[in-house]
């Protein structure tokens, strides 16, 4: 069991426009998980996804797939 928390951070690529996620990246060789959340609310949910599944939407979103906002 691991007690270590998250280390939030946000893309370099972010212009602080507000539709901006945050990603622990620190959490997934010991719990196997990349939680997600909104940075405009951090003390809301946080969505934990697997490495796997996170990698597929960091290339969905390079490629495109997701539209502008």
């Amino acid at each position: 069991m691991t007690t270590e928390s998250p280390l939030w951070f946000k893309s370099s690529y972010s212009n602080n426009g507000g539709a901006c996620i945050e990603v622990a990246a620190n959490l997934v060789a010991s719990l196997g998980v990349v939680p997600v959340r909104d940075s405009k609310d951090p003390n809301g949910p946080v969505l934990a996804t697997s490495p796997v599944s996170f990698a597929a939407f960091v290339v969905g979103v390079k490629a495109g797939e997701f539209g502008v906002v």
